[in-house]
C-alpha cells in the first residue's frame, strides 16, 4: 500500500520540463489546424468540382472520406499511443496531417484528392485526444480547467471561422490554398512538440513484441465506424432508407459496433478500454459531449444557411453574424476556466445548459424581417452557453479516472463530440427538408382557387407589376410566382423554427445529467468523503 501510495506521489509530483502555458499554446497549435480542415473545405466543394472535372455527388466525398478516416482513428489514438509512445504518436499524425495537405492541394484528379483527404483524416483524428491526454498530463487538477480553456477556444472558435476563412481563400486565390496553409503551421509545431513535450515517468510504452495486437477489434472498429460515418453524412442525400446502399451500410454499421461492444470488453488486452463507461461521471460526461457536439455544429450549419437563403446575406456577411460568437467564446473560456477552480463543474453545467437551451429557445423568434443585430446577439447568447459547456465536460471526465488512462479516455471523448457533431448536422438537414415540405403542404391548403386572400393577393400584385410596365398576361404570372415564392419562404422559415425548437429541448433534456456526475472538488480533483 505504502508503495502504491509512493508511486501515486512521485506522478504527482512530476511536472514538465518547461512552462506548461508553452505546452498548451505548442500542442494547440496543430490542434487548431485540424479542427479548422473538417469545415474550410465545406464552400470550396463546387470550385473544387470545376477544377477537377467531377459532379457535385462525387465532390461531397471529399469531406466524407476526411470524416470517416478522422472517426476511426480517434478511439484508437490511446492505444497507439501505448504502443510508440505518445510524444512519437502526435508528431507522427502532425508530419502526416502536414504532408497529406501538401498532397492535398497538389491533387491533379478526385480520386488522389479523396485518397490524399484519407490520410489527412487519419492524422487529424489522433491530435485532439493526444493534445487533451498532454494537457491532463501536464497540468495538475486545480489548472486543468483554465488548460483545458486554451483547448476549447481552437475546438470551438475553428469550426465558426472554417467556412467564412474557407470562402475568402478560395475566392482571393484558388481553392488549394486551404490545404497548402496546413504546412508551416504543421512544420511549426513538430519543431516546438520535439523540443517541448516529452512522455511522463507514469507513461507505459508497451513493447509491440510483447502486445498481442486485436486486429478483430481494430477490423470491426474500422468497419463499424466507417460505415455509420458515410451513413450519417450521405443519409439526407439518398433519401435515408428509401436508398438500399443506406440501408446496408445502416445494417454494417450497427452489427460491427454492437459486436465491438461485445468483444472488446471481453478482450484481454482491448484497442478500446470500454471499461471506462463503468465511471459513472466518465460516461456522463460523453454524453454531455456528445450533446454539446450535437447543437454546435448542427447550429453552425443552421444560421449561416438561414442567413443566406432567407435573409440575403453573403456568405462574408453569415460569416461576420458568427464571429461575435467566436470572440465571447475565446473572452468566456479563460473566466469559466478560473470559476473551475472555485466551484465544481456540475454549478457550471447547470448554467451552460440554461444559457445554450435559452438562445436556442430565443432564436425561435426569429422571422424573414430579422436583423444582423439579432442574429449577431443570439449566437452571442448560444457562445457563451457553449464556454461553460466545454470546459466543465472535460474536466469532470478526467477527475476520477487514473492518471494512465488519460490516452483511453480522450480519444473516446473526442469521438463522442465528433459523432455528435455528424448526427447533429444529419438531423438537422433532414428536419429542415421535411419540415419544409409539411408547413408548404399546411400553408398551401389555405389557398385554395377559391381563397379570398389568395385573389386579393394576385389583383394587388399585379396590378403593382402593371403599374411597372409589365403586360396584363404577363402580371399575373409573376403575381403568381410571387406568391408562391413567399409561401416556399415562410414555410422555410417555419422549418427553421422547429429545428432550433427542438436542438433547445434536446439541451435541456440534459439537464438531469447533471446530477448523475459524481461530486469533485473546486478544480477537478476527487472529493474527499
Amino acid at each position: 500500500m505504502s508503495t502504491a501510495t509512493a508511486t501515486m506521489d512521485h506522478a504527482d509530483a512530476w511536472r514538465p520540463a518547461v512552462n506548461p502555458w508553452v505546452i498548451a499554446l505548442a500542442v494547440t497549435l496543430a490542434t487548431f489546424m485540424e479542427v479548422l480542415d473538417t469545415s474550410i473545405a465545406n464552400v470550396a466543394l463546387p470550385h473544387i468540382a470545376g477544377s477537377l472535372s467531377a459532379g457535385q455527388d462525387e465532390s461531397t466525398w471529399v469531406l466524407t472520406s476526411y470524416l470517416v478516416s478522422n472517426a476511426i482513428v480517434l478511439p484508437l489514438s490511446g492505444w497507439l499511443s501505448s504502443i510508440i509512445g505518445r510524444k512519437n504518436f502526435y508528431m507522427g499524425c502532425v508530419a502526416l496531417f502536414t504532408v497529406s495537405s501538401f498532397l492535398c492541394g497538389l491533387a491533379p484528379n478526385l480520386a488522389t484528392l479523396i485518397i490524399c483527404r484519407i490520410l489527412q483524416g487519419a492524422g487529424g483524428g489522433g491530435l485532439q485526444p493526444s493534445e487533451q491526454a498532454i494537457l491532463a498530463d501536464t497540468f495538475p487538477p486545480a489548472k486543468r480547467g483554465m488548460a483545458f480553456a486554451v483547448y476549447g477556444m481552437a475546438v470551438v472558435t475553428a469550426p465558426a471561422i472554417g467556412p467564412t476563412l474557407g470562402g475568402w481563400i478560395t475566392d482571393n486565390f484558388t481553392w488549394r490554398w486551404i490545404f497548402f496553409i496546413n504546412i508551416p503551421v504543421g512544420i511549426l509545431s513538430i519543431l516546438l512538440t520535439s523540443r517541448l513535450i516529452q512522455d511522463p515517468p507514469y507513461f507505459k510504452r508497451r513493447k509491440l513484441s510483447e502486445t498481442r495486437i486485436d486486429y478483430v477489434g481494430l477490423g470491426f472498429v474500422a468497419l463499424g465506424l466507417g460505415a455509420l460515418q458515410i451513413v450519417l453524412d450521405k443519409g439526407q442525400r439518398e433519401d435515408w432508407f428509401e436508398s438500399h446502399f443506406i440501408v446496408i451500410l445502416s445494417l454494417i454499421a450497427a452489427a460491427a459496433l454492437i459486436f465491438v461492444v461485445i468483444w472488446e470488453w471481453r478482450h484481454k488486452d482491448p484497442i478500446i478500454d470500454l471499461h471506462l463507461f463503468r465511471d459513472r461521471t466518465f460516461g456522463v460526461s460523453n454524453l454531455l459531449m456528445f450533446m454539446l457536439g450535437f447543437a454546435l455544429l448542427g447550429s453552425t450549419l443552421l444560421l449561416p444557411l438561414f442567413s443566406q437563403t432567407l435573409l440575403g446575406y453573403t456568405a462574408e456577411q453569415a460569416g461576420l453574424a458568427l464571429m461575435p460568437g467566436g470572440f465571447t467564446i475565446i473572452l468566456l473560456l479563460p473566466l469559466v476556466g478560473f470559476l473551475l477552480s472555485r466551484y465544481t463543474p456540475r454549478w457550471l453545467l447547470l448554467f451552460g445548459l440554461a444559457m445554450l437551451s435559452f438562445s436556442l429557445f430565443h432564436m425561435t423568434g426569429f422571422d424573414l424581417q430579422v436583423d444582423f443585430r439579432t442574429v449577431a446577439m443570439a449566437r452571442v447568447i448560444q457562445a457563451g452557453g457553449m464556454a461553460f459547456l466545454f470546459v466543465p465536460i472535460n474536466t469532470a471526465a478526467y477527475a476520477f479516472l487514473p492518471r494512465d488512462k488519460n490516452n483511453a479516455a480522450s480519444g473516446l471523448m473526442n469521438l463522442a463530440r465528433n459523432i455528435g457533431g455528424s448526427v447533429g448536422i444529419s438531423v438537422v438537414t433532414t428536419m429542415l427538408d421535411r419540415r419544409t415540405q409539411l408547413h408548404l403542404n399546411n400553408l398551401a391548403s389555405h389557398l385554395g382557387a377559391g381563397s379570398a386572400a389568395l385573389r386579393a393577393m394576385i389583383q394587388g400584385a399585379s396590378r403593382a407589376m402593371v403599374a411597372h410596365g409589365a403586360s396584363a398576361a404577363g402580371a399575373n404570372r409573376q403575381a403568381y410566382a410571387l406568391v408562391q415564392g413567399t409561401v416556399q419562404r415562410q414555410a422555410t422559415m417555419l422549418a427553421y423554427v422547429d429545428c432550433f425548437w427542438f436542438l433547445g429541448v434536446a439541451i435541456l433534456s440534459m439537464v438531469p445529467m447533471v446530477f448523475l456526475i459524481r461530486k469533485s472538488k473546486p478544480g477537478g480533483g476527487m472529493a474527499v468523503h
